[in-house]
């Protein structure tokens, strides 16, 4: 099993993807069937891929440890009780 807390940077990204897709092009539109769906999401992810933003991690390692040490400790503390 692999935990991912879900504050993790990526996928704070993907999640953001998603909001804007569903904003900027779904909401309100208009399908009037699958395909037509498909075509204007996969259009959409066309216009997205046009002008690429690098993901910059701006976290120090030490400060993800830190957190995650603390994360421990309070969850060890919560399973003793």
């Amino acid at each position: 099993m692999h935990f991912t807390p879900t504050s993790a940077s990526w996928l704070n990204r993907v999640e953001r993807f998603f909001r804007d897709l569903s904003e900027n092009q779904l909401r309100r539109g208009v399908f009037h069937n699958v395909p037509d769906l498909i075509s204007t999401i996969e259009q959409y992810i066309v216009k997205h891929n046009r002008d690429p933003k690098p993901f910059i991690w701006t976290a120090k390692a030490n400060d993800i440890l830190a957190k995650v040490t603390r994360a421990q400790a309070k969850l060890n503390k919560m399973q003793s009780i």
